[in-house]
C-alpha cells in the first residue's frame, strides 16, 4: 500500500517542474494471478497518493497474464496530467546568474537506484526483516518509505506569485543530472555539498556496497528530493513560504 504513493508521486512531481498542477491520474497493474485483497491494497496506495498530490484518480486498467508474471509479481505503471498556461511554463530560460538554488528533502531513496541498492543488499547479505546498523527500523521499511510529494508546497509559491526560474525533480542521474538539464547554456548551478546533512541511509549503503562519492550522486537523491531556481531576493520569502508548508528546505 505504498508503491502506488510512489507511482504518482513520480509523475506528479514531474508535471510540477514545469510549473503544471496535476490534474489527474490512471494506473496499470499487471499481474500473473489476480488477488483482489491485494489488488485493493495497491490501488489504495495509488489514491493516497493522489490526495497527496491533489489530483484525481479517474479510471485505471488490470490484467492478470499467468505466462508472463510469477503469481506474486505484479507490474505497476502509471501517468499523469497537469495544466499549465502557456505563459506560465517554467522552462529554465529565465535563470540568470546569481540565481539562490533551494533543495527540499527527500523522505529518503525515493525510486531511484533500487538495483544498486539490491547489489548491496546481496552483497552484505541482509534481508527485509533485518536492520540496518544504528538504524530503529527494518532494512524494508527504510526502503519502503514512500517518495516525497512537493505538489502542494511549490504550487503554494507559485500562488504567491513567488518567481520561480526553473525547477528539477531529483531522479535517476542525481542533482548534478536533473538540475543541470534545466540551467541555460554558459551558466552554471554551483551547490554547497556541505548545506545539507546526507540522511544515515545513503552513509550505510555507500558503506555497506564500498560504493565512490561518484556513484553515489549519480544514483541517489542523497536527501534532497527537488530543486528550485529562484532570483535570489525571491530567496528569503520562498523558504518561509515553503517551510510554512512543512518543507526542509537547503
Amino acid at each position: 500500500d505504498t508503491v502506488g504513493i510512489d507511482l504518482v508521486a513520480m509523475s506528479v512531481n514531474d508535471v510540477l517542474t514545469l510549473g503544471a498542477r496535476p490534474l489527474f491520474f490512471l494506473d496499470y497493474i499487471a499481474t500473473g494471478r489476480l488477488v483482489p485483497e491485494e489488488m485493493a491494497q495497491l490501488v489504495a496506495g495509488v489514491a493516497e497518493g493522489c490526495r497527496r498530490a491533489g489530483c484525481a484518480l479517474v479510471g485505471g486498467e488490470m490484467a492478470e497474464m499467468p505466462g508472463l508474471y510469477s503469481p506474486t509479481e505484479f507490474d505497476l505503471a502509471g501517468f499523469c496530467v497537469g495544466l499549465v498556461e502557456k505563459d506560465a511554463i517554467v522552462d529554465g530560460s529565465l535563470v540568470e546568474a546569481g540565481d539562490a538554488v533551494l533543495g527540499l528533502a527527500s523522505s529518503g531513496v525515493h525510486s531511484n537506484g533500487y538495483s544498486l541498492v539490491r547489489r548491496i543488499l546481496e552483497s552484505g547479505r541482509l534481508t527485509t526483516h533485518d536492520r540496518f546498523p544504528l538504524s530503529e527500523r527494518t532494512v524494508g521499511e527504510d526502503l519502503l518509505e514512500p517518495t516525497r510529494i512537493y505538489v502542494k508546497s511549490v504550487l503554494r509559491l507559485l500562488e504567491a506569485e513567488v518567481p520561480i526560474r526553473a525547477m528539477a525533480h531529483v531522479t535517476g542521474g542525481g542533482l548534478a543530472g536533473n538540475l543541470g538539464r534545466v540551467i541555460p547554456a554558459g551558466l552554471s548551478a554551483r551547490l554547497r555539498l556541505d548545506s545539507w546533512k546526507v540522511p544515515r541511509l545513503f552513509r550505510t549503503l555507500q558503506e555497506l556496497g564500498s560504493v565512490s562519492d561518484a556513484e553515489m550522486h549519480r544514483t541517489f537523491n542523497m536527501g534532497v528530493g527537488y530543486v528550485l531556481v529562484v532570483a535570489r531576493d525571491s530567496a528569503r520569502h520562498a523558504t518561509q513560504l515553503l517551510e510554512q508548508a512543512g518543507e526542509t528546505v537547503v
